[in-house]
């Protein structure tokens, strides 16, 4: 029953099909919702920093059902693609509405289709990371499972982390140099990892090369059946769901930095290289993604396990109001830089405690 209250978040792909049925001002109401009800039930209820028991953990852990919630979203995103796809190509909508639905259908994508890649992405099951690909697909963005696992999460809050936003950094420059960046990272972490194994970095072998011949099957199979401008509208809703992904990047390190130790490596990652919410609508909506902290601090945990942690930076609301404020770069900069500053005083207060 405690799974069930994760069954939330396919409230976005029900309002999404209810507008490809009905148009009108529901083309526009998973952003209304992800963007204006979300956000506005985060600023009511006070966030929950409470963790549950060991054995409720376990238990939690090893419970069918959280997973199943994951599994699910898979078929969902899915069957709103096609018949996305096929509304479009068959029903007169006016302007107004297809932009309302690409913008929507942007948001299934992103917001629940590469969230749940992303969880499923850090699991060893071969069918999990199956399911990851699947969601990152749509979006053209299956080199995310790669720089994602074996980039980010060792870079994390350095330089050399393109996933990482700088202080004072915008939201629009990070958008440019994270999408070219970690593209070219992925593509550098499979040549060491195929150099490595003794195997010819330009062969079969080689994920990033089958990850475009897929890419370019799955949009050109679009073309063939639909024509070119219902790729072009379902394009431009992959671009709004990476931009997504990307936003979320953004608000999770801003301004964060590891030290460097010795000259010549990083301290280990810990929950303070993470901004982290306990805003519970925006937990449950996003399969506990903004218990980030906990996350980067122990990346195989599962969603349904993550904890608070006591020295965690807290972000002033959830993960929608975060990206909302993302968007306006100086109340961004007002907002997060006051913080950051708190941040390193306190980091060093601890240090010089220690």
């Amino acid at each position: 029953m405690r799974a069930l209250k994760y069954g939330m978040v396919y409230i976005i792909p029900t309002l999404f099909l209810l507008g490809l049925w009905q148009g009108g001002w529901l083309t526009i109401a998973p952003l209304l919702f992800a963007f204006g009800i979300i956000p506005l039930l985060e600023l009511i209820f006070k966030p929950d920093s409470q963790n549950i028991e060991a054995a409720e953990t376990e238990i939690r852990r090893q419970d069918f059902s959280y997973d199943l919630m994951l599994y699910m979203v898979v078929p969902v995103v899915y069957l709103c693609i096609i018949i996305f796809l096929l509304n479009l190509s068959s029903i007169d909508y006016t302007r107004v509405e297809i932009t309302g639905l690409i913008l929507s259908m942007g948001v299934v994508l992103g917001g629940l289709g590469i969230n749940v890649a992303h969880e499923l992405g850090h699991r060893a099951n071969k069918m999990e990371q199956l399911f990851s690909k699947m969601l990152l697909l749509p979006c053209a963005y299956l080199h995310f499972y790669i720089e994602h696992n074996r980039g980010h999460h060792k870079n994390v809050s350095t330089k050399e982390d393109p996933a990482s936003a700088r202080y004072n950094e915008s939201l629009y420059h990070f958008w440019i140099r994270s999408v070219v960046y970690s593209y070219i990272s992925a593509w550098k972490l499979e040549a060491q990892r195929l150099n490595r194994a003794g195997q010819p970095v330009l062969g079969f072998r080689n994920e990033m090369l089958r990850f475009q011949f897929i890419q370019l099957g799955f949009f050109g199979g679009i073309y063939f059946l639909f024509g070119w401008k219902i790729m072009l509208m379902f394009t431009c809703a992959s671009i709004i769901g990476f931009l997504m992904l990307e936003t979320v990047n953004y608000i999770e390190h801003y301004g964060l930095q590891r030290r460097m130790i010795n000259d010549f490596r990083y301290e280990k990652v810990t929950p303070i290289h993470s901004w982290n919410s306990n805003h519970l609508v925006g937990r449950v909506m996003l399969f506990e993604l903004s218990r980030h902290s906990d996350h980067h601090y122990q990346p195989s945990k599962k969603y349904q396990t993550l904890d608070h942690h006591a020295h965690s930076l807290q972000m002033p609301t959830g993960y929608p109001g975060m990206m909302i404020l993302s968007v306006l770069p100086p109340l961004w900069f007002a907002v997060m830089n006051k913080r950051i500053q708190k941040s390193h005083l306190m980091i060093q207060d601890s240090l010089a405690v220690g």
